[in-house]
């Protein structure tokens, strides 16, 4: 059988997040398959056509935001004039989603198609549950016709099941670009970095970068420091609706010189940046995975996170990182004190946080893991 995959995604690059970045690595590292893409326009100036790597990118709409609600039409027309019914085994819709919808209509369509579902949700499932709306039996039913599931957490598998998949799904994670995010800055770079944020020697800063949403617990990071020595400081990138609030908290709490926001940075300037910092921490309200954790323990941070959704699948308190309580400030500068103050414990969250990446979260592994389940879905 034809080794050809057609890929259902809402978004591709440029618009980048953890999702884009996944099909990327992986596609890359499996040159014995051919892989074409069927996504939304979005943005305008994008052509409708062009090769990414291993993926051939085919783009419908017009180039406005509203693209990934006509994805499930205009997807399907698209996706049927690609890929020939006898030489596309599979379809790989990446999460239950706009491209999941136009997947499942796809295999209406086409019903010999397999299909392979990836779910790397990050929001809340009751959230994305009420957001469906009217359309849950739609949505439910992306999860009835997979054939089989590739979920990034146990969580993400267990909630797979929960919404009526019949088979057991498979957890393979996202990985990290480890070469990137493992080299190091020299001592020189690091003190210019933090020189220039205004942060002084013996400054602990809480680094964190996500989108600047209720879900990521971002508030709950600068209300700790209310709580912590005034040598605590907190470096924010990202960007998001609740920035303005955030940058408002600041000033109510009168925290001005001990907070910096830097906005959006680019994937390259991540490394430098994370390294300048002294603890990672996301105070996460839902989580899919967390690849943000992995980046900065594969940079030599120790983190600090929730006990939700997909972090416990790579943090154990006092081995690999330490936990602290959702919507507890109190609990976020307990947490940073203890790995600070107990003697030992920061030099042992880095050193074994970093071999964990290193044994469980590169993408070449994770590759072959996602090459197997393609070889076996395309087997007659």
């Amino acid at each position: 059988m034809s080794k050809r995959v057609i890929i259902f995604s809402t978004a591709y690059y440029p618009l980048v997040g953890g999702a884009e970045i996944a099909i990327k690595e992986i596609t890359d590292r499996l040159p014995d398959w051919k892989f074409d893409m069927v996504t939304a326009r979005i943005k305008p100036g994008l052509p409708s056509r062009e090769q990414i790597g291993n993926v051939a990118v085919h783009r419908v709409g017009f180039g406005k935001s509203f693209d990934k609600y006509l994805l499930p039409i205009l997807g399907v027309i698209r996706a049927i004039k690609v890929a020939p019914a006898k030489d596309t085994p599979i379809a790989w819709p990446m999460m239950a989603s706009f491209g999941g919808f136009t997947a499942l209509i796809y295999t209406w369509i086409r019903p010999q198609t397999k299909m392979i579902l990836t779910l790397q949700e990050g929001d809340p499932p009751e959230y994305i549950l009420k957001r469906v709306g009217a359309f849950k039996p739609l949505f439910l039913g992306i999860f009835k016709r997979a054939d089989a599931i590739q979920a990034i957490s146990k969580f993400l598998a267990n909630w797979g099941k929960e919404l009526g998949f019949k088979g057991e799904p498979v957890v393979i994670p996202n990985g990290v670009n480890i070469p990137h995010f493992s080299k190091r800055i020299t001592t020189e770079e690091r003190q210019t970095l933090r020189q220039g944020f205004g942060f002084a020697d013996g400054d602990v800063v809480l680094f964190t970068a996500s989108r600047l949403v209720l879900k990521n617990g971002t508030d709950d990071i600068i209300k700790s420091l209310k709580t912590l020595p005034d040598n605590y400081k907190s470096l924010i990138i990202g960007d998001g609706d609740d920035r303005q609030m955030l940058e408002s908290l600041v000033t109510n709490l009168n925290l001005q010189s001990r907070v910096v926001f830097l906005g959006q940075k680019t994937h390259a300037e991540l490394p430098a940046l994370i390294q300048s910092a002294d603890i990672f921490i996301r105070p996460s309200l839902s989580e899919g995975l967390g690849n943000s954790f992995l980046e900065a323990m594969s940079a030599g941070l120790p983190i600090i996170g929730t006990p939700v959704g997909g972090i416990p699948d790579f943090l154990v308190d006092g081995e690999t990182g330490v936990f602290c309580e959702p919507r507890k400030p109190e609990s976020i500068a307990k947490a940073a004190r203890r790995i600070q103050e107990e003697l030992g414990l920061r030099e042992k969250l880095i050193r074994q946080g970093a071999e964990l990446v290193k044994e469980k979260y590169d993408w070449e592994g994770i590759a072959g893991r996602m090459r197997n389940m393609f070889n076996q879905l395309s087997e007659p």
